[in-house]
């Protein structure tokens, strides 16, 4: 008997051409969809129930979402620079710093408060968790400020374009 099988040659087409969307939609866009998908159906449903005082208040913060979400959708995202996203992405590097250390502070107040009878180490071994979190939130935040720091402080020429 011969068990040897017979080389059957499978060859795979390339075939890289993915399905493009005809209308490609912008980020900001599907957000102000998306949301308002959600929100409006839900304030239709509340509205009748709700005491008028708040189905009024209710409609008109669903007003304020329409319009700032309009405007939000209205911006072009290619044309926001890095140099101008800088300042923000410090703030968020820093906000993350400031909530962990602000974290930390809570937690060592919530122990020694309602949990004097722990030690240190105690404290420490039934609460490693959420020290291990808030660490790693502010490392992560002078993470982002390092990086921000480190590039480049020249404003870049604005590019023509082609």
């Amino acid at each position: 008997m011969d068990f040897e099988g017979e080389a059957t040659a499978t060859t795979a087409t390339k075939n890289t051409e993915f399905t493009q969307s005809v209308t490609a939609r912008k980020p900001l866009e599907l957000l102000r969809d998306t949301e308002a998908l959600l929100r409006r159906p839900t304030v239709t449903t509340l509205v009748p129930i709700l005491p008028p005082k708040l189905s009024n208040r209710m409609q008109e913060v669903s007003t304020v979402a329409e319009t700032s979400l309009q405007k939000l959708a209205e911006i072009d995202l290619e044309q926001i620079s890095d140099w101008e996203l800088q300042p923000i992405r410090l703030r968020v590097g820093l906000s993350f710093v400031g909530f962990g250390a602000l974290m930390i502070l809570v937690l060592l107040l919530y122990l020694n408060t309602l949990h004097p009878e722990l030690s240190t180490v105690g404290q420490i071994r039934q609460y490693w968790y959420q020290y291990v979190w808030f660490v790693c939130l502010g490392i992560a935040g002078m993470f982002v400020i390092g990086r921000e720091t480190m590039r480049p402080t020249i404003r870049p020429k604005k590019l023509k374009k082609r």
